[in-house]
């Protein structure tokens, strides 16, 4: 039988991040942010899904993703993506929950299809396990894609997958950075 702490159990690495103890250093530290920060990450989160919106209507024109499977994999990596950067590169865990609320409801309200097929947890939890396992972070990010497109080991997929996921993060990071957000 399980005890109500067994629920709460959480994997981790044998050492955190950096980033980590900095969020919950200042998670401990009560910190804050401004109307003005609080606006901004809500425009870097509707900006980066703007960017995700066009970015499946392009790949559903593209000839190059008839696969079914590869368009909703690379909506899945591209999602998962935005989830990690926005904890990686938005220096305030709050202001990151923002922005993510924020995309997530952009999304939503401008396709609903869109949104439901780009929040599988099954595929983010193994994209999380490939995350938090350390080291050669963007090559397991495009291992995990290549299995979930059902093309394990296959290198065109894997650079595929690890092209994604480095583009996508680099244009979070970018967009964070130009807001003062990180």
């Amino acid at each position: 039988m399980c005890s109500d702490w067994d629920n709460d159990i959480k994997i981790a690495g044998d050492r955190p991040s950096e980033d980590i103890k900095r969020r919950k250093q200042a998670s401990e530290n009560g910190e804050t942010y401004t109307a003005a920060q609080a606006k901004d990450a809500k425009m870097l989160g509707e900006s980066i899904a703007r960017l995700f919106i066009d970015d499946a209507k392009e790949a559903d024109k593209d000839e190059s993703f008839r696969d079914f499977n590869l368009l909703i994999q690379r909506r899945l990596l591209l999602s998962f993506t935005v989830t990690i950067a926005f904890e990686q590169y938005v220096s305030n865990d709050a202001l990151g929950g923002l922005a993510q609320k924020k995309f997530l409801d952009t999304v939503k309200k401008a396709d609903d299809e869109l949104y439901r097929s780009s929040s599988d947890t099954g595929a983010f939890s193994f994209y999380y396990l490939a995350y938090r396992r350390g080291g050669e972070t963007e090559r397991r990010i495009g291992q995990t894609f290549a299995m979930l497109c059902s093309h394990d080991g296959d290198p065109i997929f894997q650079e595929l997958g690890e092209a994604l996921y480095c583009w996508f993060s680099s244009v979070v990071r970018d967009k964070a950075t130009e807001l003062g957000l990180s």
